[in-house]
């Protein structure tokens, strides 16, 4: 099984990609990790063709069977959720037209997955990640840390249902 996590965010978006047989229980493996990144200057509707674009790319090289995302939270600032929105939905139209199905956990869930600590920082997380999986800890961008959580969380989810089942289907 492939699975895609994103952190979704409009000019840094996460992703990781991990397969795992989480029917047998054995090792995971980091297949690719890195960011899609859009320019401060680029208007929101380039950056959302871009996200979009992007995880279209990432479909087409690693043909995921489902994918995963940050639940997303409501801070006080509306605008900045509004654009939060924008480009969940940017990603959530690259995996409906694909017909990859979507999951959602909330950020502490997915990092307690992976560090045990639901609010361990993108640094620990990264390595943690490294010693699990034997790479460079150069090899993981910051950005991308809470993806390849979000996907370790829901591999774990597969194989231990009790562990408050899978996460939202989105």
């Amino acid at each position: 099984m492939i699975i895609l996590g994103i952190d979704p965010a409009i000019r840094t978006t996460g992703y990781g990609v991990i397969k795992a047989d989480p029917a047998a229980g054995g090792g995971m493996e980091i297949i690719d990790c890195g960011v899609i990144r859009n320019k401060p200057s680029m208007p929101h509707t380039e950056c959302l063709r871009r996200l979009h674009g992007g995880i279209d790319e990432l479909i087409n090289l690693y043909s995921p069977d489902c994918a995963v995302l940050e639940e997303p939270f409501v801070g006080r600032n509306a605008k900045t959720a509004i654009i939060l929105g924008m480009a969940r939905g940017g990603i959530l139209t690259a995996l409906a037209n694909r017909n990859i199905p979507a999951y959602a956990y909330t950020p502490s869930v997915a990092k307690r997955a992976a560090t045990g600590s639901g609010s361990a920082e993108k640094d620990r997380i990264a390595f943690l990640l490294a010693a699990e999986f034997g790479i460079s800890v150069e090899n993981i961008p910051l950005d991308s840390t809470d993806a390849l959580a979000l996907a370790m969380c829901h591999i774990q989810r597969l194989r231990f249902p009790t562990l408050n089942g899978t996460g939202k289907m989105l």
